[in-house]
């Protein structure tokens, strides 16, 4: 194909992509909802329809696994959204870099990092306090050779940390 018409090609293709994805996203109307969702929703009724099309469907999807919960799982999950609210407009962005971070890593440095995660958190209370207050006391140089340190830490991704 000649490059001329290969921009138009393009643009064509990209156009059509966009407008089903768009139709799919319009398609999320206030009676498309499951009951529960309508239920959990609620607040939402009478904006639903002027609300962008991926917020509806993230809603939905929100409402569809809020629906799914246990009474255990949804009291756990109203307590992260309690602390998630508590905190300041710097903290939420500096959790969000960081999980955009972990985002980036390789399977193979989540799987290091869960690893380590799961050891520190089966440590007895008081020994990941001690921990915590060790690694606040350490100089920055510090704090980097431990990270180094536990970067080298060779960990074998286990079945169910690999990405499917």
């Amino acid at each position: 194909m000649k490059a001329k018409y290969l921009h138009p090609a393009v643009a064509t293709v990209l156009l059509i992509l966009s407008s089903v994805a768009m139709a799919q996203d319009d398609q999320m109307n206030w009676s498309s909802l499951t009951e529960q969702q309508q239920q959990v929703l609620g607040p939402y009724a009478e904006d639903w329809e002027s609300l962008p099309g991926e917020r509806r469907t993230r809603l939905a999807e929100g409402a569809r696994r809020w629906s799914e919960m246990d009474a255990d799982n949804r009291a756990a999950a109203r307590e992260r959204f309690q602390d998630w609210q508590s905190l300041t407009d710097d903290q939420r962005a500096a959790i969000r870099d960081r999980y955009n971070q972990f985002q980036r890593l390789t399977p193979r440095e989540k799987a290091r990092i869960r690893s380590n995660f799961r050891h520190f958190r089966d440590l007895p209370a008081d020994r990941r306090r001690q921990l915590r207050d060790r690694f606040r006391d350490m100089t920055p140089d510090q704090r980097q050779k431990v990270r180094d340190r536990l970067r080298q830490h060779r960990v074998r991704p286990r079945p169910t940390d690999r990405p499917h």
